[in-house]
Order: structure tokens, then C-alpha cells, then sequence
């Protein structure tokens, strides 16, 4: 019977008959913790062109985190499709923004808006993002006890050093998931750019880029959507805590390459040196209130990061806040990695810091920190 019903996650055991013409679109918004992802289903008696077919919708704001029950609803406001890898064509996957009941007042941890406004206010530029996307995959027992996939149930394995990019029974643990998950992104539209086992046992990472704006935090989440929905047809649960095992286990990050116009013309390497790297020290704190929950725990100066109160680069470095790739510097011009974000960041967020530190001499990290405080508040 175990067996029969762990089968029953994989929803394309069920086939549409040929004679149902209908489009479903599957409405994702980020909820009230800023960390997890909703989704629901809408029956479209027609099929969608175009972003305006998709009508505004509502939710429950109450079961979500982002409302009371006196005033529980909350609309999505469709603002990206793609298509649905899980249910095939016609049917999409519709990334929403998440209004209060005048649909101007942006819904507790909606930053897409700002975000939008800013990537906007910088498009000459051309802001081109590259998102390291780093995960550990757990096993669950219940709802409140996990533990990483391949582990020894309550115990360690074989310390770290043979796991990054590893092959064989021994080393990889969750390459068939990571696997499918590339798969149903592509057949998505996503723009992901490789996967690879990292530094610790059962963790991984993918890569999102080369994205412009706006579409490198669309893209993100989509990515992780489709990513926790491969982990329950596998059982497994996806998690981005910036350090979900203590010890000596690699924490998780968020790494953003970044690179504008300027970085990548000539003489890109001397100016990201003598004018991005000061501008990134000046603003060390206040871009880490924006770069993810309890990232202290992730960032102590080893396993492959920095220290939390500390600003550091280098040329090729992986102990530094920022790496400058060799790439980059052999060419004099491309692009730098910031290393400093955790796993579990809004990539809204992130990409907004550093076009605004870049390009807009940072006129809105205050204002950013304000929305994120803000919806961190209790209702």
C-alpha cells in the first residue's frame, strides 16, 4: 500500500481524455514567510496568448500569513507564464504578484514591484544576472522531521571532500532528482544553466542565467517551484536553510554573477576594481539585511565563504565576499560573483541591490530594507 500511494505523487498517471479542450493554468505566489511558494489551479475554457488572457484572481490571504479573517483576500496579479512541464502543453505555470483588496497596496513580501521599478530605471545598462541556486535534499518523516537524503538516520557519513560534483552510489546522493528537475525546466522555457552535486552529501545546486532584469528573479522562482513539486512526486523535501546542518557541513547560498554595460566593455576589469568593489565594501551591512535569513550561521569564514562583518574579494577567491572569476580578469572586462547571499534570499531583492548599488548609486537600499522590515511584521 506504501508503495501504491508514494506512486500516486506522479499526477501523469492520469491522462486528459482527447476530448477536453481547456487550458490550466497553475496561479504560484510567494506567501506570507517570504520563503515558500502557493499554488492553485485555474480552468481557462479557451487557450492563453498573451499575458492579458490571465485575469486577476483571489486567495485566502488568511491561510497564507498575508491576512486576517476580516479582510482574508488577496489577488494575484499574473505577471509571467510559462509552460507547465508537468501537465504538458496547452497548459502553464503563471507566476503572480499579490495585492491587498485595492489592488495598488502590494501584499506582505511582494518586492517584484519594486524591483520592477528599479531594473527599469537601469535597462540601458543592461543588467545581466547568473543565479547559483544551492539546495540540501531531506527525507521526511511526518511534517516536522527531516534529515538529509543517503545520511545515516540521526548520524553523519564519510566527511566532505569526495562529494562536489561526484558520481557513484557512494558519493551522489539525489542526482536522479536534480536530473528531473533540469529536464522539466527546460521543457518549462526556464532559462537554468546546469546542475551540479555540491561541496556537502546530498546537497546541489543549479544555475539560472543569463538573465536581463526583471526575468532573473522570475525565472528563479519558477525554477524553485517546479523544483519542490519533482520533490514530491520523489518524496523528498527541498531546503534552503543557509546552514541546515550545524558542524562541519557546508551551509547553503544564492551566489549572483552580475555584469552591466560597463563591466563588460573594455576596461570592465579596472572599473569593477577601482569603482563596484568600493561601492560593495561601503554597503556591506546593509546589503546583508537583504541577503537572507540567519546567513550568519552560513557565513563564519569557512567552508567556502567569508565572514559575516567582513568585506572582502579577491581574484578568483572563494573565502571572499566577492569573486572576481579569472575569466575577467585575463579578459579586462566581464562580469564578478557576489557570494555573500544565502539560499533562502527573494532574488528581487538581491538583484535590486546590486543594480542599485551599480548603477543608481544606491538611492533605494534604504527603502528596499524598509519594505522587507515591514513585512516582516506581524499582521
Amino acid at each position: 500500500m506504501t508503495e501504491q500511494l508514494e506512486n500516486l505523487r506522479n499526477f501523469n498517471h492520469y491522462k486528459f481524455d482527447q476530448n477536453v479542450k481547456v487550458t490550466l493554468a497553475e496561479y504560484i505566489w510567494i506567501d506570507g514567510t517570504g520563503l515558500r511558494l502557493r499554488s492553485k489551479t485555474k480552468v481557462f475554457h479557451q487557450e492563453i496568448k498573451q499575458l492579458s488572457d490571465l485575469e486577476w484572481w483571489t486567495y485566502d490571504g488568511s491561510s497564507t500569513e498575508q491576512a486576517n479573517t476580516k479582510w482574508s483576500e488577496i489577488y494575484l496579479k499574473p505577471v509571467v507564464y510559462v509552460r507547465d512541464p508537468f501537465r504538458g502543453a496547452p497548459h502553464i505555470l503563471v507566476l503572480c504578484e499579490t495585492y491587498l483588496p485595492d489592488k495598488k497596496t502590494p501584499a506582505r513580501y511582494n518586492f517584484r514591484w519594486l524591483a520592477q521599478e528599479i531594473m527599469e530605471k537601469a535597462k540601458e545598462f543592461k543588467p545581466w544576472f547568473g543565479i547559483e541556486q544551492e539546495y540540501y535534499l531531506l527525507k521526511r518523516t511526518g511534517t516536522t522531521h527531516t534529515w538529509p537524503l543517503g545520511w545515516p538516520t540521526g548520524g553523519f557519513p564519510h566527511p566532505q571532500g569526495r562529494y562536489y560534483c561526484s558520481i557513484g552510489e557512494r558519493n551522489n546522493f539525489g542526482r536522479a532528482l536534480a536530473e528531473a528537475h533540469q529536464r522539466a525546466c527546460l521543457n518549462a522555457g526556464l532559462k537554468i544553466a546546469g546542475i551540479n552535486a555540491e561541496a556537502a552529501p546530498s546537497q546541489y545546486e543549479f544555475q539560472i542565467g543569463i538573465a536581463e532584469g526583471i526575468e532573473a528573479g522570475d525565472h528563479l522562482w519558477l525554477s524553485r517551484y517546479i523544483l519542490e513539486r519533482i520533490g514530491e512526486e520523489f518524496g523528498i523535501d527541498i531546503n534552503y536553510d543557509p546552514k541546515p546542518i550545524k558542524g562541519n557541513w557546508s551551509g547553503s547560498g544564492a551566489h549572483f554573477n552580475y555584469s552591466d554595460f560597463k563591466t563588460r566593455d573594455q576596461g570592465g576589469y579596472e572599473y569593477i576594481l577601482k569603482t563596484l568593489i568600493p561601492e560593495l565594501e561601503k554597503h556591506h551591512e546593509q546589503s546583508l539585511f537583504l541577503y537572507g535569513a540567519n546567513n550568519q550561521d552560513r557565513l563564519t569564514g569557512a567552508h567556502e565563504t567569508s565572514e559575516y562583518g567582513k568585506f572582502t574579494w579577491g581574484d578568483g577567491s572563494r573565502g571572499g565576499s566577492v569573486r572576481i572569476p579569472v575569466i575577467t580578469k585575463e579578459l579586462g572586462q566581464g562580469y564578478f560573483e557576489d557570494r555573500r547571499p544565502a539560499a533562502n534570499i527573494d532574488p528581487y531583492l538581491v538583484g535590486s541591490v546590486l543594480v542599485d548599488i551599480a548603477l543608481l548609486q544606491g538611492t533605494y537600499l534604504d527603502r528596499l530594507k524598509q519594505e522587507l522590515y515591514k513585512s516582516s511584521q506581524p499582521l
